[in-house]
Protein backbone atom coordinates (compact mmCIF):
# COMPACT_ATOMS: atom_id res chain seq x y z
CA UNK A 1 0.00 0.00 0.00
CA UNK A 2 2.66 2.45 0.78
CA UNK A 3 4.68 1.46 -2.17
CA UNK A 4 1.49 2.04 -4.25
CA UNK A 5 1.01 5.41 -2.71
CA UNK A 6 4.62 6.35 -3.49
CA UNK A 7 4.26 5.58 -6.85
CA UNK A 8 1.30 7.88 -7.57
CA UNK A 9 3.15 11.67 -7.36
CA UNK A 10 5.31 10.26 -9.39
CA UNK A 11 3.47 9.35 -12.33
CA UNK A 12 1.35 12.30 -11.41
CA UNK A 13 4.46 14.59 -11.80
CA UNK A 14 5.75 12.63 -15.12
CA UNK A 15 2.05 13.26 -16.35
CA UNK A 16 2.52 17.12 -15.74
CA UNK A 17 5.83 17.48 -16.76
CA UNK A 18 5.18 15.98 -20.48
CA UNK A 19 1.56 17.96 -20.21
CA UNK A 20 3.89 21.09 -19.30
CA UNK A 21 6.38 20.26 -21.88
CA UNK A 22 3.02 19.99 -24.86
CA UNK A 23 2.13 23.83 -23.56
CA UNK A 24 5.54 24.73 -23.89
CA UNK A 25 6.08 23.59 -27.73
CA UNK A 26 2.72 25.00 -28.61
CA UNK A 27 3.05 28.39 -27.01
CA UNK A 28 6.76 27.89 -28.85
CA UNK A 29 4.81 27.73 -32.23
CA UNK A 30 2.52 30.09 -31.59
CA UNK A 31 5.08 33.16 -31.18
CA UNK A 32 6.89 32.01 -33.60
CA UNK A 33 3.77 32.00 -35.89
CA UNK A 34 3.32 35.87 -34.62
CA UNK A 35 6.97 36.80 -34.03
CA UNK A 36 8.05 35.67 -37.50
CA UNK A 37 6.43 37.54 -40.27
CA UNK A 38 8.19 40.75 -38.21
CA UNK A 39 11.32 39.26 -38.41
CA UNK A 40 11.07 38.25 -41.78
CA UNK A 41 10.54 41.79 -42.65
CA UNK A 42 13.07 43.13 -40.93
CA UNK A 43 15.74 40.86 -42.22
CA UNK A 44 14.52 41.24 -45.72
CA UNK A 45 14.88 44.97 -45.44
CA UNK A 46 18.49 44.77 -44.71
CA UNK A 47 19.51 42.46 -47.46
CA UNK A 48 20.85 43.21 -50.97
CA UNK A 49 18.72 42.66 -54.08
CA UNK A 50 20.51 39.30 -55.49
CA UNK A 51 19.95 37.72 -52.06
CA UNK A 52 16.30 38.41 -51.65
CA UNK A 53 16.39 36.92 -55.14
CA UNK A 54 17.48 33.41 -53.78
CA UNK A 55 15.55 34.01 -50.89
CA UNK A 56 16.31 35.09 -47.05
CA UNK A 57 14.49 33.14 -44.04
CA UNK A 58 16.68 32.86 -41.14
CA UNK A 59 19.34 35.74 -41.23
CA UNK A 60 20.00 38.54 -43.97
CA UNK A 61 22.39 38.10 -46.78
CA UNK A 62 24.99 40.67 -47.77
CA UNK A 63 24.07 42.99 -45.13
CA UNK A 64 22.92 46.17 -46.95
CA UNK A 65 21.20 49.54 -45.74
CA UNK A 66 20.55 50.69 -48.74
CA UNK A 67 16.87 50.34 -48.80
CA UNK A 68 16.95 52.81 -45.52
CA UNK A 69 19.39 55.11 -47.09
CA UNK A 70 16.80 55.24 -50.11
CA UNK A 71 14.09 56.27 -47.54
CA UNK A 72 16.35 58.80 -46.14
CA UNK A 73 16.58 60.32 -49.27
CA UNK A 74 12.92 60.83 -50.05
CA UNK A 75 11.77 64.60 -50.66
CA UNK A 76 10.06 65.95 -47.82
CA UNK A 77 10.43 62.72 -45.22
CA UNK A 78 11.45 64.77 -42.44
CA UNK A 79 8.12 66.47 -42.73
CA UNK A 80 6.06 63.55 -43.19
CA UNK A 81 7.36 62.00 -39.92
CA UNK A 82 6.38 64.93 -38.40
CA UNK A 83 3.17 65.29 -39.43
CA UNK A 84 2.01 61.80 -38.75
CA UNK A 85 3.76 61.77 -35.47
CA UNK A 86 1.83 64.62 -34.64
CA UNK A 87 -1.19 63.80 -36.14
CA UNK A 88 -0.98 59.79 -33.90
CA UNK A 89 -0.51 62.50 -31.04
CA UNK A 90 -3.29 64.68 -31.20
CA UNK A 91 -5.38 62.78 -32.79
CA UNK A 92 -5.31 60.19 -29.66
CA UNK A 93 -5.30 62.75 -27.36
CA UNK A 94 -8.72 64.49 -28.75
CA UNK A 95 -10.01 61.04 -29.14
CA UNK A 96 -9.53 59.77 -25.47
CA UNK A 97 -10.81 63.12 -24.47
CA UNK A 98 -13.86 63.99 -26.67
CA UNK A 99 -15.05 59.95 -26.53
CA UNK A 100 -14.76 59.45 -22.90
CA UNK A 101 -16.43 63.14 -22.30
CA UNK A 102 -19.34 62.45 -24.35
CA UNK A 103 -19.37 58.17 -22.92
CA UNK A 104 -19.43 60.30 -19.40
CA UNK A 105 -22.55 62.21 -20.00
CA UNK A 106 -24.28 59.67 -21.68
CA UNK A 107 -23.82 57.49 -18.15
CA UNK A 108 -25.14 60.38 -16.62
CA UNK A 109 -28.16 59.10 -14.58
CA UNK A 110 -30.19 62.65 -14.92
CA UNK A 111 -29.86 62.90 -18.78
CA UNK A 112 -32.92 63.20 -20.71
CA UNK A 113 -34.31 60.95 -23.37
CA UNK A 114 -30.60 59.16 -22.28
CA UNK A 115 -31.84 55.55 -23.69
CA UNK A 116 -32.61 57.79 -27.55
CA UNK A 117 -28.84 59.45 -27.40
CA UNK A 118 -27.38 56.14 -26.75
CA UNK A 119 -29.64 54.45 -29.63
CA UNK A 120 -28.41 57.11 -32.27
CA UNK A 121 -25.16 56.51 -31.55
CA UNK A 122 -25.18 53.00 -32.01
CA UNK A 123 -27.25 53.74 -35.44
CA UNK A 124 -24.06 55.90 -36.53
CA UNK A 125 -22.20 52.91 -36.63
CA UNK A 126 -24.71 50.84 -38.99
CA UNK A 127 -25.62 53.53 -41.36
CA UNK A 128 -23.62 56.61 -42.88
CA UNK A 129 -24.16 58.99 -45.97
CA UNK A 130 -21.31 57.43 -47.89
CA UNK A 131 -18.07 59.54 -49.20
CA UNK A 132 -19.40 61.51 -51.27
CA UNK A 133 -21.51 63.83 -48.54
CA UNK A 134 -18.23 63.27 -46.42
CA UNK A 135 -16.06 65.01 -49.01
CA UNK A 136 -18.59 67.82 -49.41
CA UNK A 137 -18.62 68.40 -45.21
CA UNK A 138 -14.84 68.36 -45.07
CA UNK A 139 -14.76 70.69 -47.97
CA UNK A 140 -17.33 72.99 -46.76
CA UNK A 141 -16.21 73.45 -43.43
CA UNK A 142 -12.75 74.36 -45.15
CA UNK A 143 -10.41 71.40 -43.83
CA UNK A 144 -9.01 70.53 -47.44
CA UNK A 145 -5.23 71.12 -47.36
CA UNK A 146 -5.71 71.59 -43.40
CA UNK A 147 -3.72 69.82 -41.06
CA UNK A 148 -6.90 69.48 -38.70
CA UNK A 149 -8.66 67.18 -41.54
CA UNK A 150 -6.01 64.68 -39.60
CA UNK A 151 -7.70 64.79 -36.35
CA UNK A 152 -11.11 66.46 -36.27
CA UNK A 153 -13.47 63.59 -37.99
CA UNK A 154 -12.07 61.24 -35.25
CA UNK A 155 -12.79 62.63 -32.59
CA UNK A 156 -16.17 60.90 -31.98
CA UNK A 157 -16.37 57.68 -32.68
CA UNK A 158 -19.44 55.43 -31.39
CA UNK A 159 -17.23 52.37 -30.94
CA UNK A 160 -15.35 54.03 -28.14
CA UNK A 161 -18.05 55.99 -26.54
CA UNK A 162 -19.82 52.59 -26.20
CA UNK A 163 -16.91 50.87 -24.74
CA UNK A 164 -15.99 53.61 -22.38
CA UNK A 165 -19.90 54.21 -21.32
CA UNK A 166 -19.98 50.17 -20.11
CA UNK A 167 -17.09 50.94 -17.95
CA UNK A 168 -18.28 54.04 -16.40
CA UNK A 169 -21.43 52.29 -15.44
CA UNK A 170 -19.31 49.49 -13.43
CA UNK A 171 -18.06 52.83 -11.08
CA UNK A 172 -20.49 52.42 -8.39
CA UNK A 173 -22.51 55.74 -8.33
CA UNK A 174 -22.33 56.05 -4.74
CA UNK A 175 -18.14 57.79 -5.37
CA UNK A 176 -20.33 59.79 -7.91
CA UNK A 177 -22.90 61.25 -5.38
CA UNK A 178 -20.36 61.69 -2.53
CA UNK A 179 -18.44 64.24 -4.78
CA UNK A 180 -22.00 66.26 -5.84
CA UNK A 181 -22.98 66.31 -2.37
CA UNK A 182 -19.60 67.80 -1.60
CA UNK A 183 -20.34 70.54 -4.50
CA UNK A 184 -18.83 69.30 -7.63
CA UNK A 185 -19.30 69.63 -10.67
CA UNK A 186 -19.49 67.84 -13.95
CA UNK A 187 -16.55 69.01 -15.13
CA UNK A 188 -14.52 68.07 -11.79
CA UNK A 189 -15.81 65.13 -11.28
CA UNK A 190 -14.83 64.21 -14.81
CA UNK A 191 -11.22 65.33 -14.45
CA UNK A 192 -10.72 64.13 -11.10
CA UNK A 193 -12.86 61.26 -10.88
CA UNK A 194 -13.98 59.25 -13.86
CA UNK A 195 -10.66 59.57 -15.82
CA UNK A 196 -8.33 58.37 -12.97
CA UNK A 197 -11.17 55.61 -12.48
CA UNK A 198 -10.79 54.59 -16.02
CA UNK A 199 -6.92 54.02 -16.58
CA UNK A 200 -7.77 50.73 -18.16
CA UNK A 201 -10.10 51.10 -20.96
CA UNK A 202 -8.78 54.86 -21.77
CA UNK A 203 -5.20 53.19 -22.65
CA UNK A 204 -7.41 50.34 -24.62
CA UNK A 205 -9.15 53.21 -26.87
CA UNK A 206 -5.76 55.18 -26.82
CA UNK A 207 -4.22 51.38 -28.63
CA UNK A 208 -6.90 51.64 -30.97
CA UNK A 209 -7.11 55.34 -31.91
CA UNK A 210 -3.06 55.34 -31.76
CA UNK A 211 -3.14 52.60 -34.66
CA UNK A 212 -5.78 54.18 -36.24
CA UNK A 213 -4.20 57.38 -36.43
CA UNK A 214 -0.63 56.03 -37.20
CA UNK A 215 -1.89 53.67 -40.41
CA UNK A 216 -4.62 55.68 -42.11
CA UNK A 217 -3.70 57.59 -45.12
CA UNK A 218 -6.85 57.65 -47.49
CA UNK A 219 -7.63 61.17 -46.13
CA UNK A 220 -3.95 62.35 -47.09
CA UNK A 221 -4.82 61.01 -50.52
CA UNK A 222 -8.11 62.37 -50.74
CA UNK A 223 -7.72 66.27 -48.98
CA UNK A 224 -3.91 66.84 -49.48
CA UNK A 225 -4.09 68.01 -52.95
CA UNK A 226 -3.16 71.36 -52.97
CA UNK A 227 -0.08 72.92 -53.90
CA UNK A 228 0.43 74.34 -50.70
CA UNK A 229 0.16 70.88 -48.76
CA UNK A 230 3.52 69.31 -49.69
CA UNK A 231 4.26 69.39 -46.29
CA UNK A 232 1.42 68.41 -44.81
CA UNK A 233 1.63 64.73 -46.33
CA UNK A 234 1.54 61.90 -43.66
CA UNK A 235 4.46 59.56 -43.54
CA UNK A 236 2.59 56.54 -45.04
CA UNK A 237 0.90 58.28 -47.81
CA UNK A 238 4.62 59.41 -48.70
CA UNK A 239 5.64 55.76 -48.29
CA UNK A 240 2.95 54.87 -50.54
CA UNK A 241 3.79 56.91 -53.48
CA UNK A 242 7.64 55.70 -53.15
CA UNK A 243 6.61 52.68 -53.74
CA UNK A 244 4.28 52.81 -56.04
CA UNK A 245 7.08 54.42 -58.33
CA UNK A 246 9.84 51.97 -57.48
CA UNK A 247 7.32 49.27 -58.90
CA UNK A 248 8.11 50.54 -62.52
CA UNK A 249 11.76 49.06 -61.87
CA UNK A 250 12.54 45.62 -63.45
CA UNK A 251 13.80 43.18 -60.63
CA UNK A 252 12.14 39.89 -62.38
CA UNK A 253 15.94 38.46 -63.07
CA UNK A 254 18.39 37.45 -60.59
CA UNK A 255 21.23 38.89 -62.79
CA UNK A 256 20.11 42.57 -63.12
CA UNK A 257 19.02 42.45 -59.24
CA UNK A 258 22.80 41.32 -59.08
CA UNK A 259 24.05 43.54 -61.29
CA UNK A 260 26.36 47.03 -59.90
CA UNK A 261 23.37 49.04 -61.41
CA UNK A 262 20.40 47.89 -59.49
CA UNK A 263 20.89 48.55 -55.27
CA UNK A 264 17.66 48.41 -54.31
CA UNK A 265 14.38 46.41 -55.48
CA UNK A 266 10.92 47.74 -54.64
CA UNK A 267 11.61 44.44 -52.51
CA UNK A 268 13.41 45.16 -50.13
CA UNK A 269 12.76 48.96 -50.40
CA UNK A 270 8.97 47.48 -49.33
CA UNK A 271 10.06 45.82 -46.74
CA UNK A 272 11.95 48.68 -45.30
CA UNK A 273 8.71 50.71 -45.32
CA UNK A 274 6.75 48.02 -43.63
CA UNK A 275 9.22 47.81 -40.93
CA UNK A 276 9.53 51.72 -40.58
CA UNK A 277 5.58 51.99 -40.02
CA UNK A 278 5.18 49.13 -38.03
CA UNK A 279 7.94 49.34 -35.31
CA UNK A 280 6.91 52.66 -33.81
CA UNK A 281 2.98 51.20 -33.18
CA UNK A 282 5.54 47.70 -31.53
CA UNK A 283 7.46 49.99 -28.96
CA UNK A 284 4.07 51.57 -27.98
CA UNK A 285 1.92 48.72 -27.42
CA UNK A 286 4.38 46.67 -24.57
CA UNK A 287 3.27 49.73 -22.30
CA UNK A 288 -0.34 49.56 -22.64
CA UNK A 289 -0.66 45.73 -22.63
CA UNK A 290 -1.41 45.23 -18.58
CA UNK A 291 -4.69 47.96 -19.30
CA UNK A 292 -5.61 46.41 -22.58
CA UNK A 293 -7.00 43.29 -21.75
CA UNK A 294 -8.66 44.26 -18.67
CA UNK A 295 -9.93 47.42 -20.30
CA UNK A 296 -11.53 45.71 -23.88
CA UNK A 297 -13.27 42.72 -20.82
CA UNK A 298 -14.79 45.54 -18.82
CA UNK A 299 -15.73 47.68 -21.49
CA UNK A 300 -17.10 45.29 -23.09
CA UNK A 301 -19.37 43.12 -21.01
CA UNK A 302 -21.23 45.27 -18.11
CA UNK A 303 -21.07 43.40 -15.29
Amino acid sequence: MTTASAAMPKKKKKRLSVANMINYVVLFLLMFICVYPMWYIFINSFSTPASITRGVFILPYDFSTEAYQNLGDITNIGSSIVVAVSRTVLGTILTVFCCSFCAYILAHRSLPCKKLFYRLFIVTMYLNAGFIPYYLTVSGIGLRNNFLVYILPYAVQAYFIILIKTYIESIPGELVESAEIDGAGIVRIYWQMILPLSKPILATIVVFAAVNQWNTWSDDMYFMQGRNSANLHCLQYLLYQELQASSVVDTSSAGAAAGAGIKVSPTSLRMAMSFVTIFPILCVYPFMQRYFTKGIMLGAVKG
